[in-house]
């Protein structure tokens, strides 16, 4: 037994010395990501699959990267808290003022200041203005676009940069923040510079190209790899993996290879990209096809690295270990595939579609530095719709938006407000208010009188609250968010609807399952003209649809916030000009912000027959009506409307059965 110990102990320690004599520990080392500097802000996203990536190297063939502290910036010590004074901006939020534009301008930067202008942060005031942007346009090589007059050492200044030549005079910009098209990282200050795709000349000015992903999981004729190339182009490469790509150095059959030029999307599941600036452009369009950006040692900041949680898009790879890259992206999950190329579209949709959404996110991001903690968390910023869509000024709660409920395992809770707008003159909507209040959901009714003909003194007595507010003449103010609002749901009544309180109670259940969507009784369809060249609607019942009418229908209120402070002021002043074009106005906005289409319930036949306004002794809809779609389209730059096929309806619904065993017995009354 002595004997044995004895063995045993010499046996440890020997294996101890034959470890350090080996070097083991280094190497360990190598396959443990190190963890972040927590003063750091979020860059690039770190590789996800270290434990899929043996080495096949032998101990001190590749350099061990050393742990380095993070180094001050170049051009300056300048921070958030240092260089920008935010006390202008709290008080009357984030305004912009863009320096006028000496010089010839560009295509280019006409959809930059286009985009800029016609959004809610532009004001054509210095003196009210917190954030002055200048535009630097194209110079020379080795020049620099002068600074204007009001340059105050660039305190409280944006200067958007989108070319790849650097200005070599970087003390001019002093205290101003620099937006820049792929910045290099030796040279961009995390947390006060906004990283920028690099953008290519024929971007679209709003709306943009959709993403191209039709596969959600990898296809067996969809090659694995793409590789960029230096003249734009892909290539597109079999799916050995001794076939190292992009690495000289191999000298296996790299398998069959496809070439496709500049303007092709890749059709492959990942795009490999080098890492050296001239490739950036190639990123874009590996998130707009859907393909899965692999970044080779990238020595470029990521576009607005500092609110996009890339690690959910996008990997980071060692060019040095092409065997090992290759290895890990055919040994990934297919759930994982599947979830990062859903998420390069949900960001390419998001963010990067075309200029204004580039432009706006460049402002929301500034906006939320200056609230801090208040400001968007990073569930509405990597979650779809997108933090442009989930306006800061309703809230910061994820809870309190229409789209997160699913994420979140819970549906709303509470009853709804009815909201019955009176514009046209004739008799107070006594029956319907007698109908909505005999709902049990029912919490408040808000009768909007916006009608020249002055309301009754005396009104129903009801079980819910009742009050009467008086309206702006304006058929838009229906979608105001009134502060009288007490409830997430809102059922949008005419006062010339008809519905019954069993009609009521069943659309709200159906809203409470779909609360992110628009739930009506009646419904238009829209459709493309060949004849006309333009887009057109119908109101005759058939069994397609994409739109609600709000004369009958249920949404959240948060709707209304984005109507009134979201939309541009041209389009609010043309649904004011053509009444019916508001129905079509909200449903393009709920359509735009859920890509869905909206549900449909059943109604009485008692109910009268949506048609829009007929020019009289004709068949079709007033020319200002008809064209408000297509001026609608152009003001979104797509078409956001999905139609749709479903009905829903309650169980039993017609069912033959005993009327007593149903629960909505009077929604099928004559």
């Amino acid at each position: 037994m002595q004997s044995w110990r004895g063995k045993s102990l010499w046996l440890a320690l020997s294996a101890s010395w034959l470890l350090v004599l080996l070097r083991v520990f280094p190497l360990l080392r190598l396959a443990v990501p190190a963890r972040p500097w927590t003063s750091a802000p979020q860059g690039w996203p770190r590789w996800l699959d270290t434990e899929l990536l043996p080495s096949f190297s032998q101990p001190g063939e590749l350099p061990e990267d050393a742990p380095q502290p993070p180094q001050a910036p170049r051009g300056g010590g300048c921070d958030w808290g240092a260089c920008f004074d935010a006390s202008k901006c709290r008080t009357g939020g984030l305004k912009v003022f863009v320096h006028p534009v000496a010089g010839p301008v560009s295509a280019a930067h006409r959809k930059i200041l286009a985009s800029i202008e016609s959004s809610r942060y532009h004001t054509a005031s210095p003196e009210e203005a917190c954030l002055l942007l200048f535009l630097s346009l194209e110079v020379p090589a080795g020049e620099c676009s002068p600074v204007p007059q009001q340059w105050n050492g660039g305190r409280n200044h944006l200067v958007l940069d989108l070319h790849p030549a650097p200005c070599p005079q970087t003390f001019q910009r002093g205290r101003a923040m620099v937006a820049k098209a792929s910045p290099t990282v030796d040279t961009f200050r995390p947390g006060f510079d906004v990283a920028l795709p690099l953008l290519p000349e024929a971007h679209p000015l709003r709306g943009g190209a959709p993403g191209q992903l039709r596969q959600h999981s990898p296809h067996p004729g969809v090659p694995l790899l793409a590789l960029a190339e230096e003249r734009g182009g892909w290539r597109t490469a079999g799916t050995d993996p001794s076939a190292c790509p992009w690495d000289g150095r191999c000298e296996q059959d790299r398998g069959p290879e496809q070439t496709h030029p500049g303007g092709t999307l890749p059709n492959a599941t990942f795009c490999l990209i080098p890492g050296h600036r001239p490739d950036a452009l190639h990123f874009l369009q590996a998130l707009q096809a859907g393909c899965i950006p692999v970044l080779l040692s990238p020595r470029w900041e990521l576009p607005f690295s500092e609110v996009i949680d890339w690690t959910k898009a996008a990997i980071v790879a060692d060019e040095r270990l092409p065997f090992q890259v290759l290895a890990a992206l055919q040994e990934m999950p297919l759930t994982r595939v599947l979830a990062l190329r859903q998420q390069t579209q949900f960001l390419w949709d998001a963010y990067f579609s075309s200029v204004e959404k580039v432009m706006h996110t460049t402002l929301e991001i500034i906006q939320d530095r200056i609230f801090g903690a208040s400001a968007h968390a990073s569930l509405l910023w990597n979650s779809p719709p997108g933090a442009l869509l989930a306006l800061p000024t309703f809230s910061t709660s994820p809870s309190d938006f229409p789209f997160y409920h699913l994420q979140r395992g819970s549906r709303p809770v509470g009853r709804f407000s009815a909201l019955i707008w009176v514009g046209a003159p004739g008799q107070p909507p006594l029956k319907l208010i007698q109908a909505v209040a005999g709902s049990q959901n029912c919490a408040q009714i808000l009768v909007l009188w916006s009608s020249e003909k002055p309301p009754p003194s005396r009104w129903p007595e009801t079980a819910v609250p009742l009050t009467v507010m008086d309206g702006q003449r304006k058929v838009s103010d229906r979608f105001f968010p009134h502060r009288a609002i007490s409830t997430d749901a809102i059922l949008s009544l005419d006062g010339h609807s008809s519905v019954t309180t069993s009609e009521v109670d069943f659309a709200f259940l159906v809203w409470q399952s779909f609360p992110e969507r628009m739930v009506g009784f009646l419904t238009w369809n829209h459709f493309w003209d060949e004849a006309q060249g333009g887009w057109g609607y119908t109101a005759e019942r058939a069994n397609e649809f994409s739109m609600v009418l709000t004369s009958a229908a249920f949404y959240h209120r948060y709707y209304h916030t984005l109507f009134t402070h979201s939309l541009p002021k041209a389009l609010r002043t043309l649904a004011d000009e053509a009444p019916t074009c508001v129905d079509i106005l909200m449903n393009f906005l709920v359509a735009a912000v859920t890509k869905l289409p909206p549900i449909k319930v059943p109604y009485g036949k008692q109910h009268f027959e949506a048609t829009p306004p007929l020019v009289p002794g004709g068949p079709e809809p007033q020319p200002t009506a008809r064209d408000c779609i297509n001026q609608m389209a152009a003001g979104f730059g797509y078409m956001p409307l999905v139609s749709s096929r479903l009905r829903l309806d309650p169980v039993l619904f017609k069912d033959p059965v005993s009327v007593l065993r149903k629960k909505y017995r009077s929604l099928e009354k004559p």
